[in-house]
């Protein structure tokens, strides 16, 4: 294929780029909200994205395959069990793991070895349920209907499952920012992220906030572990790492902190990857493959960054969470 070629696929491309940005932005929004507030840096939050999808695909496995229902009314019910188990877990963990250090001001290192070992718990637990009843690897059923598409142009067909990705996306995010911004539990939150002693002086519960935050950023992880199941067809009980990693360099991209930057930096890594797994081949001869599409990513993201450390809206946005 040469260049010219390779140019036709462009829009198709930067339609994929878009619905894999949006997987990002809406893992990440789980670290920036709680970086926000607390200033701790949750890597457990790959795995409650994981544990998420799986309860997904666990739910449309067992609880409504065969019931006759549309599979997009069976989506919905499948991303409102993860959100309900994600938004839970998302709570135990900040209750168990996090509060205790945080109430006996505990440095800041130690929630951060604390947010790994749960990592690394939850990763074998679902491991150890999941052996339980077969292969831990659960693959995503099998939809006809989200496989079919819609042609917006002769380059450009975009199967439903895509759309059904980009509309709850959409969904997630318009629904968090009026949340934060609009509401006066988000007043609180807000507040919260500000200052803690000052809150609590105005009556605010913090550790209702912070449980707040906690619970709205474990139900976005359940959302997109059951879209990111959606699109690539399986999940397993390590599958949250890699999204994870990439979806908390999308929250540092944006601002760390800053829920427009992560749904900024998401998109922009989202269509930095898929950009570069299309064109490297073509560009190289196939000298260079589609597996180190993540090298010529993560490498523009270290550019920007060194251009702009606080993230791309780190100083654009003044109030944080």
């Amino acid at each position: 294929m040469n260049f010219s070629e390779g140019l036709q696929l462009l829009p198709i491309t930067l339609t994929d780029g878009l619905v894999l940005g949006l997987l990002y932005a809406v893992i990440a929004l789980g670290y920036t909200m709680v970086y926000g507030v607390l200033g701790l840096i949750n890597f457990a939050h790959a795995e409650i994205f994981m544990v998420g999808g799986i309860v997904g695909i666990e739910v449309l496995t067992f609880g409504t395959a065969g019931t006759g229902m549309h599979p997009a009314l069976q989506l919905l019910l499948a991303v409102t069990a993860a959100m309900l188990i994600s938004g839970a877990l998302a709570v135990v963990t900040e209750r168990i793991a996090y509060r205790p250090l945080r109430l006996r001001n505990a440095p800041r290192l130690v929630p951060l070895i604390t947010a790994c070992g749960v990592s690394l718990f939850l990763q074998d637990f679902v491991r150890f349920i999941e052996s339980l009843f077969g292969n831990f690897i659960r693959p995503f059923p099998d939809f006809e209907f989200f496989y079919r598409s819609v042609e917006l142009s002769d380059s450009v067909i975009v199967p439903y499952k895509s759309i059904a990705i980009v509309l709850v996306g959409v969904a997630m995010l318009i629904g968090l920012t009026y949340l934060v911004n609009y509401t006066r539990l988000g007043r609180a939150v807000r507040a919260v992220a500000q200052d803690q002693k000052a809150s609590a002086l105005m009556g605010i519960d913090v550790n209702r906030m912070i449980a707040l935050t906690f619970l709205v950023g474990g139900a976005l992880g359940g959302v997109a572990g059951v879209l990111y199941g959606l699109q690539f067809g399986k999940l397993d009980p390590f599958s949250g790492f890699i999204p994870g990693i990439k979806a908390f360099t999308a929250a540092v991209l944006g601002g760390i902190g800053n829920i427009p930057g992560a749904m900024l930096g998401g998109i922009v890594l989202g269509v930095l990857e898929v950009l570069a797994g299309t064109y490297l081949p073509i560009l190289t001869d196939n000298a260079v493959g589609t597996e180190y599409k993540d090298i010529f990513a993560f490498g523009i993201l270290i550019l920007i960054l060194i251009f702009r450390p606080s993230g791309l809206l780190g100083r654009a946005t003044v109030e944080k969470v």
